[in-house]
């Protein structure tokens, strides 16, 4: 029995985009135990996953904020977080962190296999390496799996997986129960004499921090869009986003004739997927709520501009389930190797895509 240690440290897509590494090393090893260290935003989209065994929600970046609280209380985190780890003798470590030190703690406390990327010599303590410059000529998901040619799996779907527990679909249900949206309104899937639920969400891009901005279509072409669904296919729209995000949607709310559910800020990332589990289709930027709906297997409608979709897109890319709008630039995308180039061209990529083109991809996908 092997015991493998999954280290992804980044937001909710890359998180998401390791579900078919997990999903070919069950296949391939059935009695294998697998831990997964990740940080404290991404556990609840990983916690109900039956593949995954143990979880460890506490990463780098994580602990720089409690040590800037309190040394001592960073000290103490930091030192069980490895004694937690050591005690479960995982001999196999996945590392997609890019970050030496990762590797580094899985070589002190014994971890024999250690395989992840070689980026900028970040990988000389790992036993198999794959050297990179960057993610550029594939999705992520295909890197991902490249991580597993070193001990033999290959995997047997490429399907990202979101495991969402009873009690939250029951809660969702609650939520939308509140502003009148009942069973019979629920996608079983979409037909006519149904009522159509699209979710909105104008936000996305957390762990770009201060520059999520720039991956966002203007919030108030969102509500203008969404007026019009209102109005083309009498849909109840419902605008979808954490606390960090409400300014957005007030914008959006604010701009529109007709009154959307407002659910911004009101749910937890565990709760958002069990909502978006019960939308027919998702509208929303490049980031996490996207790839939530991918692996619910929800229909979507995406935003791409300086992030190039063909890396970091739906995947597997369905044409007839995700709509990818995007206006192709000689300078996009400029978000490469993991360095943004500055913009100058005033988001022209973002900027120029109309609502028309948003409303008839909608269209195509009913």
């Amino acid at each position: 029995m092997r015991k493998f240690l999954i280290v992804n440290p980044f937001g909710i897509g890359d998180a998401l985009f390791t579900t078919p590494v997990i999903r070919a090393i069950k296949d391939s090893q059935p009695n294998s135990v697998i831990g997964y260290w990740c940080n404290e935003r991404v556990k609840d989209i990983l916690k109900d996953n039956p593949n995954i065994n143990k979880i460890f929600a506490l990463s780098r970046g994580d602990l720089k904020k409690v040590y800037h609280k309190s040394i001592w209380q960073g000290i103490y985190k930091s030192i069980n977080l490895v004694c937690k780890i050591k005690k479960e003798r995982f001999d196999t470590l996945l590392d997609f962190s890019l970050d030496h030190r990762y590797s580094l703690i899985a070589k002190i406390i014994g971890i024999k296999k250690r395989i992840g990327f070689n980026y900028k010599n970040r990988g000389r303590f790992l036993t198999d390496k794959i050297d990179i410059n960057g993610y550029s000529d594939k999705h992520v998901v295909e890197y991902y799996l490249d991580l597993l040619k070193p001990i033999g799996i290959k995997p047997k779907s490429y399907n990202l997986e979101l495991v969402i527990s009873q009690s939250c679909k029951r809660k969702s249900k609650d939520i939308l129960a509140e502003y009148g949206i009942s069973d019979k309104d629920l996608p079983r899937p979409c037909t006519q004499g149904r009522g159509l639920i699209i979710g909105i969400a104008p936000g996305a891009g957390a762990s770009w921090g201060c520059d999520a901005h720039l991956k966002q279509w203007p919030a108030i072409r969102f509500g203008q869009l969404a007026d019009r669904i209102i109005n083309d296919f009498k849909a109840k729209i419902i605008i979808l986003g954490d606390e960090s995000e409400k300014p957005i949607a007030d914008i959006i709310i604010n701009s529109m004739h007709n009154k959307p559910i407002d659910l911004s800020g009101r749910t937890s990332l565990e709760e958002l997927s069990a909502v978006i589990n019960d939308l027919h289709i998702l509208i929303t930027n490049d980031g996490g709520p996207l790839h939530i709906a991918v692996a619910l297997g929800k229909k979507t409608v995406s935003f791409f501009g300086p992030v190039g979709p063909k890396v970091y897109g739906p995947y597997p890319f369905d044409e007839k389930r995700h709509i990818v709008l995007k206006k192709n630039l000689e300078c996009s995308p400029c978000y490469v190797n993991f360095h943004l180039l500055s913009c100058k061209r005033n988001r022209e990529c973002l900027e120029t895509i109309d609502i028309d083109s948003a409303l008839n991809a909608v269209a195509k996908l009913l």
